[in-house]
């Protein structure tokens, strides 16, 4: 091992000071300082060797044990979706050849926008250990209000989808408050908020139950507008790949300049070449179609947007601390009433834009808009995509790659004829499985001491 990879003691930690009358060298104070050249190499020198580097040193195999020893620990990420969503799409198309044709893809990147923009918001929530219940119901009457401001009343379509969601974030403000600063359990009032605001979805729908949207007018282009040039999905997929390396390249520099272990060159550039491959693949597919949709693009910007706010803002890392351990997060000065309404106001303003998309999909805002299973499958999505139901943990990125796994399950079956029953009893087995990791990872972090 030599001496670079060593982490440097610090001056400050009383740990090194060695007790009172233990015996120290002649003539010294009672304390020995890790500095000194003449203190005795033992085993708290070893200790400081951190454990990333030995793994590091000892190549492929270093690797494999510390995969084996993070799955012991729990540590499992995003692993089981991953594997669960390649079994299933090798499942589908050994079962029919259309399921990875370049048109099914292309319309299953498509069918999870809605829910999946519900989804990231049901994310915020979750990572707060609490529910939001009420998702759906705002999904379809912040449709409803879209429609009638932009079809009955004539305004804007920008105008109307902005009234739309700030209608969103009220009544996640709404919900927020009560739970935050009064106490009525998140699951309670946004229970009541499901009833309320279903309510206020048929009311402003009217009589009709329904009102039908311009084919040709902006709502209903966000969800038909393909970039058919090619280089807009190659250009997406090399940004997306730049942008991961330079990003990961600058945070290794910082970590560096601080004195903290990082990644070596080599495993940044292989996990840039994953990422690589699987944008590039993913391009390569969509240009064999229509090419990138306007739908897909955006829902990727909210993922990666929502990413940025969770893992990189003192915001984000505040979600994460009251989660985790909300009496801490207090005495750390963390505002855990503010934190806790903000995050429902997120949850409704991305319930509103589900809502925009959903009523964008079917060119139409109707009484069905939000309702029947949405709510359900958005919040599979955030657990099955890897986002904690017991709070603190999960990422953006868990409503991208749950919707993945639910639609494809969905176009799967549909494909073989399958019925809708069949399909809730897949999903719901799915979910079960996602929870029953969930639950295991967080016993086994437990019991090795990482939760």
């Amino acid at each position: 091992m030599s001496e670079n990879h060593r982490i440097p003691p610090r001056r400050s930690q009383g740990a090194h000071r060695a007790p009172r009358g233990s015996g120290g060298p002649a003539g010294s104070t009672g304390t020995v300082s890790p500095l000194e050249p003449s203190a005795p190499a033992g085993p708290a020198a070893q200790a400081q060797v951190d454990p990333r580097l030995l793994v590091r040193e000892q190549g492929f195999a270093g690797y494999l044990g510390e995969f084996k020893r993070r799955v012991r620990g729990g540590e499992l990420g995003s692993l089981p979706v991953v594997v669960g969503l390649v079994i299933i799409w090798i499942i589908f198309q050994s079962l029919n050849s259309q399921f990875l044709s370049p048109q099914n893809l292309s319309n299953l990147s498509i069918d999870i926008v809605a829910t999946g923009l519900i989804s990231v918001g049901i994310v915020f929530v979750l990572l707060l250990g609490e529910i939001d219940l009420a998702a759906g119901a705002v999904s379809g009457a912040c449709a409803a209000l879209l429609a009638v401001l932009y079809v009955n009343n004539g305004w804007n379509p920008i105008m109307a989808i902005a009234a739309a969601v700030v209608a969103g974030a009220v009544l996640g403000l709404l919900h927020g408050s009560f739970f935050a600063l009064i106490g009525v359990p998140s699951f309670v009032v946004t229970l009541a908020g499901l009833l309320a605001w279903t309510g206020l979805q048929l009311l402003v729908l009217g009589p009709n139950g329904t009102i039908n949207l311009p084919d040709a007018g902006l709502v209903s282009r966000l969800t038909s507008t393909y970039f058919s040039q090619v280089i807009a999905a190659y250009g997406l997929a090399a940004l997306a790949t730049a942008g991961f390396f330079i990003v990961s390249y600058v945070g290794n520099s910082r970590r560096r300049a601080a004195g903290i272990p990082t990644r070596t060159m080599g495993d940044l550039l292989f996990r840039t070449a994953v990422l690589a491959i699987v944008a590039f693949g993913a391009a390569f597919i969509l240009n064999k179609y229509k090419g990138l949709p306007l739908a897909l693009l955006i829902f990727l910007v909210v993922v990666v947007a929502a990413d940025f706010v969770q893992r990189r803002t003192r915001y984000g890392r505040s979600i994460f601390a009251v989660g985790g351990n909300i009496e801490a997060a207090r005495r750390a000065g963390v505002n855990v009433a503010l934190i806790r309404i903000t995050v429902f106001m997120i949850s409704g303003a991305m319930a509103a834009v589900g809502g925009v998309f959903a009523a964008s999909r079917i060119a139409s805002a109707s009484q069905a808009t939000g309702q029947s299973n949405v709510l359900l499958m958005a919040i599979a999505a955030a657990v099955i995509g890897g986002t904690s139901l017991f709070g603190g943990r999960g990422t953006a990125f868990s409503a991208l790659l749950g919707m993945l796994v639910i639609q494809s399950i969905a176009s799967g079956m549909a494909l073989e004829g399958v019925s809708n029953s069949v399909q809730f009893m897949v999903t719901g087995a799915v979910l079960l499985a996602a929870v029953v990791i969930d639950s295991v990872s967080r016993r086994s972090q437990k019991a090795s001491g990482r939760a």
